[in-house]
């Protein structure tokens, strides 16, 4: 006797939630060429950009946040550190990202249409800020006393003039999709996945926290805000609890001795048993399945 199995095991994605892959990468790229453009729309409002920075960094001294400055001199006591965390600054965020929706996509497709749904609707709520406070990060505001590594140390992916710069909005820090990103692949991957090791993820985001404020590219609030954001962009659209299914179960108490909640029973020849007790289409299992209380079994084979 098997239990009838109605969820894809950890070897088994179900092809059939996987939506087609033009569409997919169609949909993804359109997306992501929005948000570049609608970015670079933002960029310009360099006198108000500064004055933002001004008043959230006056704020988190009011909330009695921790420096951005401390975590800055940690880094800068190694020079292969502070090049280290440039580099990942500049060539993680986008690849671990993409290679988290098209590893989804593949092994997880129900995972990966939630998640596609967080993480545009988290971009979305980004643009939106960097539209309507236009800020720019620490490493340009004097009174913080912090180093552009990136163009001290290198790498860096922003030019030296960030009011000219074509390639990047250097006054869109609120909020922090770095961080914002990074939550949400490890949050993805914890629920997608079912080693006990998974939530080693987490380091993802923890490091790249640390990253984008050492390197001065944010404020702790650009971080504290994108958070709520993907909070509420997760409550909007529930991932997955697990990387498996829960099994069809009967609406109610059948020949299992159960209520509501019994597994499914799946016989030879395709027959199921019914909450009535009787079996559906007249179909009895096969006889070596069917003891009865004389000892003997149906059909009067033993």
């Amino acid at each position: 006797m098997r239990l009838a199995r109605t969820e894809p095991t950890d070897q088994e994605p179900d092809i059939r939630a996987r939506p087609p892959l033009v569409r997919e990468f169609l949909l993804v790229a359109g997306l992501f060429l929005a948000y570049k453009f609608g970015r670079q729309a933002a960029n310009g409002h360099v006198e108000e950009a500064f004055r933002n920075a001004g008043s959230v960094w006056d704020l988190e001294r009011a909330l009695h946040l921790p420096g951005e400055g401390a975590v800055q001199g940690l880094l800068l006591h190694s020079q292969p550190l502070i090049h280290a965390a440039n580099t990942y600054y500049a060539a993680v965020h986008f690849p671990a990202t993409a290679l988290f929706l098209v590893w989804l996509y593949w092994r997880r497709p129900a995972h990966y249409v939630r998640s596609r749904r967080v993480l545009a609707a988290l971009t979305a709520a980004a643009l939106v800020l960097h539209l309507l406070f236009p800020l720019a990060p620490p490493r340009m505001l004097p009174a913080a006393g912090l180093v552009d590594t990136g163009q001290v140390y290198g790498p860096t992916v922003y030019g030296q003039t960030p009011a000219t710069d074509t390639m990047a909005n250097q006054f869109a820090a609120m909020p922090s999709l770095h961080v914002g990103w990074a939550v949400m692949v490890a949050l993805g991957l914890i629920a997608a996945t079912r080693s006990r090791w998974r939530r080693l993820w987490l380091l993802h985001p923890a490091l790249t926290l640390v990253v984008v404020v050492g390197t001065a590219n944010h404020y702790w609030l650009d971080a504290i805000v994108v958070v709520a954001l993907l909070a509420v962009a997760l409550a909007a659209f529930r991932l997955p609890l697990s990387a498996r299914t829960v099994p069809a179960r009967l609406p109610g108490a059948g020949a299992w001795g159960s209520a509501e909640g019994a597994p499914v029973p799946a016989y030879a020849g395709g027959a199921r048993l019914a909450a009535s007790g009787t079996y559906e289409g007249g179909v009895r299992p096969a006889a070596a399945e069917a003891p009865v209380g004389s000892g003997t079994y149906a059909g009067g084979m033993r």
